[in-house]
């Protein structure tokens, strides 16, 4: 966060003092639609830098990290805040790209209403209707923006109908663009307000009014009717329709007004046209963003808790001289600065140099452990992409950035100390393509562990966990695109090199058929030996079952105290295996037999006699291998279910259920062996065009088929 911006994107970010002079608005839509750049055209039509930055040049406010300077594209959430007026719009720049979908929902969180930004040349795609059904069903305001409306092949009218398909017939556009030209020569003219009738022209280097051209106002005419009479139906004045329906002219700023109103409550959504790079819409949408867009106050806070869970006497409001609720949306390490904490806060004024309580809890499974502790916040500075200024303080609504808070991580709720209060973290995605990780040189074996968890510590939609059977560090990303990044920052935040290697899936081993052993350890060298012989018989037993030792001794062949030994043995031998290194499970194992010395026996001799009992038995009989099944749950549009479904039987699944998931949307439940999925989170992906989630969990061990049995046991015999 310090300043090393681009001379081209320097700035000063706008302060606020109040919750009503706040807007924090989300821009989300599909990779290359033009969020950044759209972001920079406002950034530089508020005068809050001195001119454009480009997405090739690596020079835009949003896009400072190094790997999005290298890769073209956003992988962070970033605020660029603008000032309209006398209301701060802070601008939240999400990266389209599904694999970083976490900094997506951090930006949801923190934001008031979202922005939908859409090209008129790609239209759509599947993840941004979903993410429009999301934001409908939490209530959040919507707008869309089509950009690239002077690109030769970008279609206007077209998208306009994709989106009102898509996301319903409150979908209206609020302005009429006029072209001149055609093909490659073809050009915006200039913007017309479908309700105003005010027409902007744009053929000049600045903004001006003026006279519609002539056929304009009745090319528009249906557009105006069609949005006059969406924005009547959403009024909470109950005479409009009346007087609309008998012919009376009605008050174009009235309309305007309500229109606004009811896209702040959610019930409206404006289309609004946009070149970014030329500038044409910039200063309408610039006009619309503090009054079409609720303020933080007019916005309900999520739902807060004690630290115990229990409910809190008196809900706080989006108050600035309320108690202190904030919380951290993400986390991030600055090579100059340290660890970096944007903060969103929703009650209260957070202030430096002041102890806050900091809760954190229901992320144990991703490697955050639950905790409640109090920290100092550090410098609050008002970001500005990478830029920061330090600021005295931040109010209820605003966002903000927090230096060296050691503790807190993304998800944590800061509180008053003598309050602690805390907000259950948001719905955070499950990473589902693991890859194998290891230190490219002995000398940072060490450092491998720690630079990880840091590391899954800044992003939440990264899992770490060290597989206790196959011994490998996996590291559970979003897909390649987010591997490729976590990767990067190992090496070059905190200089680590590393190596990737697929997964090995913990098979199992098990006896195919019942069979006998002997174990017979005698040892005697003329002084104490060992001596201990044992004989059992083996037979499988169904999954899951473990091992069930049973105890058929008479006589006292194998006396009392050593039967125990025996089965430590067995069970020592079960977990190295016995044919190919994998564990060997579900078994019974009776113990019948044996032979003891009074002197030479001992619990190790016998330990030792039951593995080799076990080992012998493992010789007599044919050994079959287990493979792990999880169960599916596969969600996706009805058009791709059949593609799916084919794909999971290609895979040696088992479809065991389909049902219906709302919104044209089949959910599909098949058992699937993990052999066949490591890298299904890519798959499903490309198979069902980004419309397509899925989850997982353990079912149980299966047997493996013999072609891969043999395959998979001479991999291990080789390693």
């Amino acid at each position: 966060m310090a300043d090393r911006s681009h001379p081209a994107t320097a700035g000063r970010a706008p302060r606020a003092d109040h919750p009503a002079m706040i807007r924090n608005v989300v821009l989300v839509g599909p990779s290359g639609a033009g969020k950044t750049t759209l972001v920079e055209a406002l950034l530089h039509a508020s005068g809050t830098t001195a001119r454009m930055g480009r997405v090739e040049e690596g020079t835009t406010v949003s896009d400072h990290d190094d790997v999005e300077v290298r890769q073209k594209r956003s992988v962070n959430l970033a605020v660029a805040p603008v000032r309209v007026g006398d209301v701060k719009v802070n601008l939240l720049d999400t990266p389209g790209y599904a694999d970083f979908v976490g900094d997506l929902r951090a930006g949801l969180r923190a934001a008031d209403a979202a922005l939908f930004v859409v090209s008129a040349v790609d239209g759509i795609d599947g993840r941004t209707r979903l993410l429009w059904q999301e934001c409908a069903a939490i209530g959040i305001p919507r707008a869309v923006a089509v950009t690239k409306i002077d690109h030769h092949r970008a279609d206007f009218d077209g998208v306009v109908e994709q989106c009102r398909a898509a996301f319903g017939d409150g979908v209206l556009p609020a302005y009429f663009p006029v072209f001149t030209g055609d093909g490659d020569g073809r050009t915006v003219a200039g913007l017309m307000g479908l309700i105003s009738r005010r027409y902007h022209d744009y053929t000049g280097p600045e903004r001006t009014d003026a006279a519609p051209p002539e056929g304009v106002l009745e090319r528009a005419a249906p557009l105006r009717e069609a949005l006059i009479e969406g924005v009547i139906q959403e009024s909470e004045d109950e005479t409009l329709m009346d007087r609309y329906m008998e012919g009376a002219e009605l008050d174009p700023a009235m309309l305007i007004a309500d229109l606004e109103a009811a896209v702040a409550r959610g019930g409206f959504h404006p289309v609004l046209a946009v070149s970014a790079t030329r500038g044409v819409g910039v200063p309408e949408l610039l006009e619309e963003l503090p009054r079409a867009t609720p303020s933080p106050a007019e916005r309900p806070l999520p739902e807060v808790t004690t630290v115990n869970d229990r409910p809190v006497g008196r809900e706080p409001a989006c108050d600035p001289d309320g108690p202190l609720l904030a919380e951290v949306v993400k986390t991030v390490s600055d090579p100059y600065v340290g660890r970096i904490s944007l903060v969103r806060v929703f009650s209260g004024t957070l202030r430096p140099d002041t102890v806050v309580h900091v809760c954190g809890h229901g992320l144990a499974e991703r490697g955050h452990a639950d905790h409640d502790v109090d920290e100092r916040v550090g410098a609050l500075l008002a970001p500005l992409g990478r830029h920061g200024e330090p600021v005295g303080e931040a109010v209820a609504g605003d966002v903000c950035a927090v230096a060296k808070l050691t503790r807190a991580e993304t998800g944590d709720t800061l509180s008053d100390r003598e309050r602690p209060l805390r907000m259950p973290p948001w719905t955070f995605p499950d990473p589902l393509l693991p890859v194998a990780l290891r230190a490219a040189a002995r000398s940072d074996e060490d450092k491998l562990a720690q630079a990880v968890a840091r590391l899954a510590a800044e992003d939440v939609t990264l899992r770490v966990e060290v597989n206790p059977e196959t011994h490998q560090l996996v590291l559970w990303c979003m897909g390649e695109a987010h591997l490729d990044v976590a990767l990067h920052r190992l090496g070059t935040r905190y200089g680590v090199e590393v190596e990737t290697e697929d997964v090995r899936v913990p098979l199992r081993e098990t006896f195919a058929a019942p069979a006998e052993g002997m174990g017979r350890n005698v040892k005697q060298s003329g002084g104490h030996g060992e001596y201990g012989v044992c004989r059992i018989q083996v037979e499988p037993l169904p999954s899951g079952s473990g091992l069930e030792f049973v105890d058929r001794i008479v006589g006292g062949v194998v006396p009392r105290q050593f039967i125990p030994s025996v089965e430590k043995g067995v069970r020592a031998q079960m977990e190295s295996g016995v044919r190919t290194g994998y564990p060997l499970v579900d078994i019974r194992v009776t113990l019948y037999d044996g032979k003891a010395h009074s002197v030479d026996s001992s619990d190790m001799a016998f330990q030792k006699a039951g593995r080799l009992a076990l080992k012998d038995a493992a010789d007599n009989c044919r050994i079959a291998m287990l493979e792990p099944v999880d169960e599916l749950s596969v969600i996706v549009d009805e058009e791709y279910m059949g593609a799916v479904m084919s794909d999971l039987s290609a895979r040696r699944g088992r479809v065991v259920a389909t049902e219906m998931a709302g919104d044209g949307r089949t959910l599909i439940r098949a058992e699937v062996p993990q052999l066949e999925i490591t890298r299904y989170a890519i798959d499903l992906r490309s198979l069902a065009h980004g419309t397509g989630t899925f989850s997982r969990s353990y079912l149980r061990h299966e047997p493996l088929p013999a072609h891969l049995a043999e395959r998979h046991g001479a991999v291990l015999s080789d390693a």
